[in-house]
C-alpha cells in the first residue's frame, strides 16, 4: 500500500510548484501519492487519507451524483497515458502554463504534463481571481507553449484586447474544458488566430480524455442505448474511496465508466456531448435538452452565457427558464426571438443577470441557478 499526503493549494505559484513536485514523484512512484485541497476546504476525512494502492499516484476530491463528498483514485499508468495521448494529439512536449486551481483535475493535469515534458509548469498568482493582465504578463515571462482554459477566462481574455489576444495567439495550443463553450465563442477565437482545443472529460478520466469531440489514443467512447456516454480505456481512474451512492459506485462497469452525459455522433464522425440527463426538463411530456435552448439564446446578438433549466409548474410538471449574460439585452426580445425555433422548448421567463453562478472551475450551478429564478413569472432583468 501507499501512503497519501494532502497537499494543500492557495491559488499561488509558491503552492502550484509544490503540488507539482510532489505529484511528479508520486507519477514517477519516488513519493507518496497526493490530495490537493483547495483554499478554505476542511481538512479530508480520514477515509480520504488512508493509504492507496502501489499504483495510484493522485486522490482528487469531488462529488458525485449525491453531491456528498468522495474522492477519484487515477493510477499513475492512467494519467501518463492521459499525458502523452495529449502530447500526441497538439503537439511535442512542452512547459506548461497554470491559470486555474490547482486542486482541480484539470489543474492538477497542467502540471504533470510539464513535468512529463521535463520541465515545471510556469503558474500564474490566483489568489485574487483570474485577470486578463495577469495573465497576459504570466505568458510573457513563462515563454509556455500550452495552457488550459474554461470557456469564461476564454471570452474575458477576447475581450481584454490586444495584449491578451497576443498572449493567447503565442501558444501551441489552448485547451478549453471545465464546462460547454458555445459556437459563437470557439468561432471568435479561432477567427482571432486562437489555436483552441475544445476537450471533454472529468476527475473518473484525468480529465480531458475527448478533444475536439474526438478521442485521445487509448480512449474508447460509447453511446448507450439511453444516449448516456461511456468512456473507457487508458486514462480510466481505479474507483471512488468516501462516501459513495449507490449511483456512483454503479458508474464504473467492467465496461468503462458510465457518465451522467447524453451525447450524440455527428455526421463528420465527431462526439458531441448534449448535457447531463438529470438536466433534461420534462414539461408537458416532451423532453427538452437545457442545451438546445442554451444555443439558441447564444445565438442572438449581444449573449455572452445562457444557461436554461426547469422549475416546477402545476400544470406543466415542469417550466423552461432561463438566464443570460451580456451587454445591453432586452429579456422579453430573446425570448421572443427564439420562440419560433424552440416551440415547446421555448423559455417561459428569461432573465438577464450580471453572472451566472457556478461550481468548480466553471461549470454553470443549475441548483444555484433554479433559486434565483424560482421567483419569476416572465422575463425581466435581474
Amino acid at each position: 500500500m501507499r501512503a497519501v499526503e494532502t497537499v494543500p493549494t492557495d491559488g499561488g505559484p509558491q503552492a502550484a510548484a509544490r503540488l507539482g513536485e510532489a505529484a511528479a514523484a508520486a507519477l514517477d512512484g519516488d513519493g507518496p501519492a497526493v490530495l490537493p485541497i483547495g483554499p478554505g476546504d476542511p481538512p479530508p476525512a480520514a477515509d480520504l487519507r488512508a493509504p492507496v494502492d502501489d499504483g495510484v499516484a493522485a486522490v482528487v476530491a469531488t462529488t458525485g451524483s449525491t453531491g456528498a463528498p468522495k474522492a477519484v483514485l487515477l493510477p499513475a499508468a492512467a494519467l501518463r497515458a492521459s499525458a502523452d495521448a495529449t502530447y500526441r494529439r497538439i503537439g511535442p512536449p512542452g512547459r506548461w502554463l497554470l491559470a486555474l486551481p490547482a486542486h482541480h483535475v484539470a489543474g492538477l493535469q497542467v502540471l504533470l504534463r510539464s513535468a512529463r515534458a521535463g520541465v515545471p509548469a510556469a503558474a500564474m498568482d490566483l489568489r485574487d481571481g483570474f485577470r486578463p493582465e495577469a495573465f497576459a504578463a504570466a505568458v510573457a515571462r513563462a515563454g509556455a507553449a500550452y495552457t488550459s482554459l474554461v470557456p469564461t477566462q476564454l471570452g474575458r481574455l477576447l475581450d481584454a484586447g490586444d495584449t491578451a489576444l497576443d498572449a493567447l495567439r503565442s501558444f501551441t495550443a489552448v485547451l478549453l474544458g471545465g464546462a460547454a463553450a458555445d459556437a459563437a465563442l470557439l468561432d471568435r477565437a479561432r477567427r482571432a488566430g486562437v489555436p483552441v482545443v475544445t476537450t471533454y472529460g472529468m476527475s473518473e478520466t484525468c480529465g480531458g480524455c475527448v478533444y475536439d469531440g474526438r478521442p485521445l489514443d487509448g480512449v474508447t467512447v460509447v453511446i448507450e442505448a439511453d444516449g448516456r456516454i461511456r468512456l473507457g480505456g487508458a486514462t480510466l481512474a481505479a474507483g471512488y474511496r468516501g462516501a459513495v451512492s449507490d449511483a456512483d459506485r454503479a458508474a464504473f462497469t467492467a465496461d468503462g465508466f458510465r457518465t451522467s452525459d447524453l451525447g450524440a455522433w455527428r455526421p463528420d464522425g465527431r462526439l458531441e456531448v448534449l448535457g447531463r440527463a438529470d438536466d433534461v426538463i420534462v414539461t408537458g411530456g416532451e423532453k427538452v435538452a437545457p442545451a438546445t435552448v442554451e444555443r439558441a439564446l447564444l445565438a442572438q446578438e449581444g449573449v455572452r452565457e445562457a444557461c436554461a433549466v426547469g422549475l416546477p409548474d402545476p400544470e406543466w410538471g415542469a417550466r423552461v427558464v432561463a438566464a443570460v449574460v451580456g451587454d445591453g439585452l432586452d429579456a422579453e426580445h430573446l425570448r421572443a426571438a427564439v420562440a419560433p425555433a424552440l416551440g415547446r422548448a421555448a423559455p417561459r421567463a428569461v432573465a438577464v443577470l450580471d453572472a451566472l453562478p457556478v461550481r468548480g472551475i466553471g461549470k454553470p450551478d443549475r441548483a444555484a441557478l433554479r433559486r434565483v429564478l424560482g421567483h419569476l413569472g416572465g422575463s425581466e432583468r435581474t
